[in-house]
């Protein structure tokens, strides 16, 4: 790992090859902690490189416990956290919607390093207890539309670094990768970013590959569709800006979608909204990012029939009666 830093702190690269084989490393616990988090700190004092990005993909692939959902073809939503917004849990919410309305997800989760809760939080918080049992999960989908994979029961060679990650406090390169080595392998998938930059990384990682994805960064900051300005979309044969007016919704205020500054806050605003109790704001804004999901998996249903159709199985309760029985199941 000396060579490999001072390498990197030479303002150098790595090839492909190299950082699937670093990640390896680290996984199988070769490194110390300090030179793990000096080696997770270059990439938050630079910019990562495209065969690096797909180089830790792919041994975080490789070294995963991989699911077989395929029979469900469930699709995943999620965003990389990391933008420092401190939102209320929009893609996991997002989530319940979208499998209310009858498109499957898979949604691959954990908890927030930089957040107060991500999306693991908040449904622990609820009692929903992970599993890596693959009937169990598939019993999930079959009746819920809806499984949750908590990321560290899926990447165990990873444990070496979660600590390290926690301690640091800060968005690492794990943010960038999470959305990209879920265990299912969805073909579908809406992903948040936190930069303009990491969007663009996906998206030509992404046109390499078959699946049908949206890629989201709102261009005030938002790893998701926030309402609050213009965001960046980009899609298979898309790459547009696109404004919360065309969308059909009022520019929002970013107070508008704080989710409080403990768990249970975040949770609070969580189950509002899904008992039809949240803010317009809150409402609102769920019901985009869940509309341009359904948009993601079902591209020949119009956009504005996608979105309204999140609003009335968010409206009408399904959502919440998913939820529910999610816990249920748990």
């Amino acid at each position: 790992m000396k060579e490999v830093l001072n390498h990197l702190f030479e303002h150098k690269t790595l090839g492909k090859s190299d950082a699937t084989e670093i990640l390896k490393n680290i996984a199988l616990g070769k490194y110390n902690t300090s030179q793990i988090a000096s080696f997770l700190t270059v990439y938050i004092m630079r910019s990562i490189t495209v065969e690096e990005l797909e180089g830790f993909r792919d041994a975080m692939l490789d070294l995963c416990i991989a699911i077989d959902l395929k029979a469900y073809n469930p699709m995943d939503v999620c965003g990389t956290g990391g933008d420092g917004k401190d939102t209320f849990n929009i893609s996991t919410l997002s989530c319940f919607v979208v499998a209310a309305s009858g498109v499957n997800v898979a949604k691959h989760g954990n908890h927030g390093v930089s957040s107060v809760s991500g999306s693991s939080t908040v449904l622990e918080y609820f009692g929903a207890k992970f599993t890596s049992d693959a009937q169990l999960l598939e019993k999930m989908i079959a009746e819920t539309g809806l499984c949750f994979l908590h990321a560290p029961l899926f990447h165990p060679a990873m444990k070496n670094v979660a600590p390290i990650r926690k301690e640091l406090g800060v968005k690492t390169f794990f943010n960038m990768l999470g959305p990209m080595v879920n265990p299912a392998f969805p073909d579908i998938q809406l992903v948040g970013v936190f930069s303009l930059e990491l969007a663009r990384l996906y998206n030509y990682l992404y046109q390499k590959t078959e699946k049908k994805y949206i890629i989201l960064h709102t261009l005030d900051g938002y790893d998701e569709v926030s309402l609050t300005s213009d965001f960046k979309l980009l899609a298979n044969n898309q790459d547009r800006l696109v404004s919360p007016k065309e969308m059909g919704f009022e520019t929002l205020r970013p107070e508008e979608l704080f989710g409080g500054k403990t768990v249970a806050a975040s949770a609070k605003v969580f189950e509002k909204v899904l008992r039809g109790e949240g803010s317009k704001a809150q409402k609102a804004v769920v019901t985009a990012n869940a509309g341009l999901a359904i948009h993601c998996a079902r591209p020949e249903v119009s956009r504005e029939d996608c979105i309204a159709l999140a609003q009335e199985t968010l409206d009408s309760g399904k959502a919440l009666a998913t939820f529910e029985k999610f816990l249920r199941l748990n």
